[in-house]
């Protein structure tokens, strides 16, 4: 199992307990890629190092780290790439503490989604926010969101390109195989809440996995799992508007409980579907009591 902050061994990781409020806590992942939200007052850890790529973003606080012989300081929003095999240690800036979340991610799974190219080496390891590494802070904002598979082909593409461009290779150019995806967004449009696989994209799309999530993303300006997400949601929309309870809808629409669903919904729709469904039926009576009203 790859050294991970939640793997490391007992007496690797120096930190504080008690009083000053360190945490660590283990989100939702996928082979070869995990998720962690961690808070530190102090001294965080010793140093110590990963075989895997570690890449987080600072939320709370001033995070200062030794790597490749230099004193790092990542502040809140600033994103830090770790390369694997890189020692470390992780510190407090201030007396305040510092939280982060971060991404542990297999270098085969990178490998894989560069399709041969070189793993990359990002030089400057704390990064502000840019195009080329947006996804991550979309990975990062919700690390108890489940990941199927085609989530983790769509995550492990986020990261391969955004460590190419924090490295400074350029994204490699090629014309969009419109076909191909359009035949996975009808496949997607058709079976919105099955448990779709990747190797069955692949099949339809006549490509492999990684392309079709970059093309894809560039013809219709999102991933398959996200437009997956969204029309399991128009399913669900449907159920509640008709009456179907918020559990019921959110298994038939395809989420893994209820829990998922109104988290995807608020994201989408800015509100709870609790919240919707009260308020469509709030809705729907004032329309029937107006028309009544009026004959």
């Amino acid at each position: 199992m790859p050294e991970t902050l939640s793997a490391i061994q007992a007496g690797r990781l120096e930190r504080s307990c008690g009083p000053r409020g360190d945490s660590i806590r283990v989100g939702a992942g996928a082979e070869g890629i995990e998720r962690v939200e961690a808070f530190f007052g102090g001294r965080a850890f010793e140093p110590h190092r990963h075989d895997t790529y570690a890449i987080g973003i600072t939320t709370a606080g001033v995070q200062r780290f030794r790597y490749r012989g230099a004193d790092r300081c990542c502040l809140p929003g600033q994103l830090h790439f770790l390369h694997p095999d890189e020692t470390h240690d992780g510190r407090a800036g201030t007396d305040a503490g510092f939280g982060y979340r971060i991404l542990y991610v297999a270098p085969a799974l990178v490998q894989e989604a560069l399709a041969g190219r070189a793993l990359p080496f990002v030089a400057d390891p704390v990064q502000r926010p840019a195009p080329q590494t947006a996804g991550l802070a979309e990975l990062l904002r919700d690390i108890e969101e489940p990941m199927d598979e085609l989530a983790r082909t769509a995550a492990a593409a986020i990261v391969a390109d955004a460590l190419a461009g924090a490295g400074g290779a350029d994204e490699p150019a090629g014309a969009i195989d419109l076909a191909a995806v359009s035949a996975v967004r009808e496949y997607l449009d058709a079976h919105p809440t099955a448990g779709t696989r990747a190797h069955l994209l692949e099949r339809i799309g006549g490509s492999d996995r990684w392309t079709i999530a970059r093309h894809f993303r560039a013809a219709f300006g999102t991933s398959p799992d996200r437009y997956r997400t969204m029309r399991r949601l128009a399913v669900a929309r449907r159920a509640i508007a008709a009456g179907t309870p918020l559990a019921e809808a959110a298994a038939a629409a395809g989420f893994a409980d209820q829990s998922h669903m109104t988290r995807q919904f608020t994201r989408a729709y800015g509100m709870t579907p609790g919240r919707w469904a009260r308020a469509t039926r709030s809705a729907g009576v004032t329309a029937s009591t107006g028309s009544s009203s009026s004959r």
